[in-house]
């Protein structure tokens, strides 16, 4: 409990931000006065010429999946920092909110993909909680920037600065300069000002670098979807639809949403679906493949499911296996698209041609190879014991900076954080699977002499998973739009960190589709959603067989999986 002085303290800080205009504060002098000292972080000097400051009145914003809609003021800043002998430049951009509207709250952002930031996209989600939001550039080169922009540096030269400031390095300085530069612009220094991170994918992984290397930075976080396991990540629509018609109703409620995949699973036979009909229209687009000739315009299709097509589909479900038949990785979810493994057209030869993920080629060419190049033209000769070999190499050079996955968060437990960790179940991109598999890995190993129940309990007090029915990755999903999506996960973690209001289920509303508006609540893992009563009640229950279905072990490699 705080004293009755820090008490008054707080109360004349509040009274004092809240008497201030937003333009008195939101100019490059008094920025200039209220930068964090050059020796904050050891090495580290500000760049006072940098300062680029503006005022923003009446911003909107709408229809984001990470935060509700809404309207506010704030101040723009952006500014940048340079390290000791590297001569280097990095940029980091806050919004800070009008003084009435601040909350002693900071929050970091992350980003998608080899980029270190979503632009502006998620700024936002601090300034409507009454938080300075705060974004980087890594020191790539700008704000669009990205680390494939600048790795390698040359054919056969990696680029280790910007490995590891990708890896956890420039969201650790931004959020330490974040909320230093939040307590100095609000007069708010001896005041506490909750820390927070927010963010999906490789954001998601950003989040963990930093709960996995830096117990103490956050009082809380939360984590979309995180591609954590970076070296493992990297006429099937017709089989997808036939999934979703059988095992939507397996929940208890038939509402175009496979909300129980684990019952999918068990239940679910998909050679049973060989021989049915199908009709695709011809659409436009080539896909997300390398641009070619000719690749304007799908044409329409008609057929019926083969047993080869289901072999390939089952293959995808069943994750990845080298040739002596051991498991290397997971893999999607029954529901979920196969967005990843699509062929595209070409109209000019009339044949379907491999698509490769850029993401995926790069890690090969970029990061195994060292070449600066993002074509993976072919993967001809490339056998599954090829992949895990890729696998393998990348998970060894990459353990200390993109991989990942350090189970324990004692340092972060014992400083009192929290953690919202959610993954859509239908995620075509990073499976679900593998946040379930890290979330047991965390449990295993930091509660090894308690019962299973136990150490669920346990961790509940500070780290909760959800697992989002139907969700595609870090979004709703167009192919079942009636799933529910967790739009206010900041303010469910703020409620928890602030006052203690424990997160038993998760918030999420129904964004579009025949059930739009409807409010719905997420089970935290291990416990599944069913309806009962006819479909009018939904309820958490513990499925063992259901819960053994998320369970994998990867005996390919010698060494443990996290």
């Amino acid at each position: 409990m705080r004293s009755p002085l820090s008490i008054l303290s707080a109360a004349s800080v509040a009274a004092l931000v809240a008497a201030t205009s937003l333009d008195s504060v939101c100019t490059v002098d008094y920025v200039l006065a209220r930068l964090p000292a050059d020796d904050l972080i050891p090495g580290v000097s500000m760049n006072a010429e940098s300062v680029v400051v503006n005022s923003v009145y009446n911003a909107s914003v709408s229809g984001s999946y990470d935060y509700p809609d809404a309207s506010f003021d704030y101040c723009n800043v952006t500014f940048s920092y340079t390290h000791a002998g590297l001569n280097d430049t990095v940029n980091v951009w806050y919004w800070l909110p009008a003084p009435d509207s601040f909350q002693y709250r900071y929050l970091s952002t992350g980003g998608s993909g080899y980029a270190i930031n979503t632009l502006s996209t998620e700024l936002p989600s601090g300034i409507i909680y009454g938080a300075v939001s705060g974004a980087t550039d890594g020191g790539f080169g700008g704000f669009t920037s990205a680390l494939d922009d600048i790795f390698p540096l040359e054919n056969g030269t990696s680029n280790y600065e910007a490995l590891y400031m990708f890896g956890y390095e420039a969201i650790h300085e931004l959020s330490i300069l974040g909320k230093e530069f939040a307590g100095l612009f609000f007069n708010a220094s001896n005041t506490k000002i909750y820390s927070y991170y927010q963010s999906c994918s490789e954001g998601g992984r950003d989040g963990w670098s930093q709960v996995q290397r830096f117990g103490d930075q956050f009082d809380g976080v939360i984590t979309g979807a995180p591609a954590i396991r970076f070296a493992f990540q990297q006429l099937l629509e017709v089989i997808v639809n036939e999934t979703i018609s059988y095992c939507d109703p397996l929940d208890g409620r038939t509402d175009g949403v496979v909300a129980r995949s684990d019952l999918c699973r068990l239940n679910f036979n998909m050679s049973s679906i060989v021989g049915k009909p199908y009709y695709c229209a011809a659409s436009s687009g080539g896909g997300s493949g390398p641009a070619k000739r000719g690749m304007s315009t799908t044409p329409a299709q008609n057929g019926t499911i083969t047993k080869a097509g289901v072999e390939v589909a089952q293959a995808i479900i069943d994750g990845l296996k080298d040739s002596q038949g051991r498991q290397v990785y997971l893999s999607y979810q029954m529901g979920a698209s196969f967005e990843d493994a699509t062929t595209v057209y070409d109209s000019e030869t009339a044949s379907w041609d491999l698509s490769i993920s850029q993401i995926g080629a790069e890690f090969v060419t970029r990061f195994l190879w060292l070449q600066d190049t993002s074509d993976l033209a072919s993967l001809d000769n490339v056998t599954y014991d090829t992949l895990k070999g890729w696998m393998y190499e990348g998970w060894q050079r990459y353990e200390d900076s993109l991989h990942t996955t350090w189970p324990d968060l004692t340092l972060f437990r014992e400083n009192g954080g929290k953690i919202i960790h959610y993954h859509g179940e239908a995620d075509n991109s990073v499976p679900p699977a593998s946040s379930v598999h890290y979330y047991e890995s965390v449990r295993s190993v930091m509660y090894p002499y308690l019962s299973y129940n136990e150490s669920i309990d346990s961790m509940h007090d500070w780290y909760r998973l959800y697992l989002v029915p139907g969700a595609a990755h870090c979004s709703p999903n167009d192919l079942q739009p009636n799933g529910p999506f967790p739009t206010t996960n900041l303010a469910t973690l703020i409620d928890w960190v602030e006052n203690g209001v424990e997160p038993v289920t998760l918030n999420a509303t129904v964004l579009s589709g025949d059930y739009e508006g409807e409010e719905q609540k997420l089970c935290s893992w291990p416990l599944r959603p069913l309806w009962v009563n006819n479909a009018t009640k939904m309820e958490c229950v513990y499925d063992q067989a259901s819960i053994d279905t998320w369970k994998w072990t990867f005996d390919a490699f010698p060494i443990t999986v996290w």
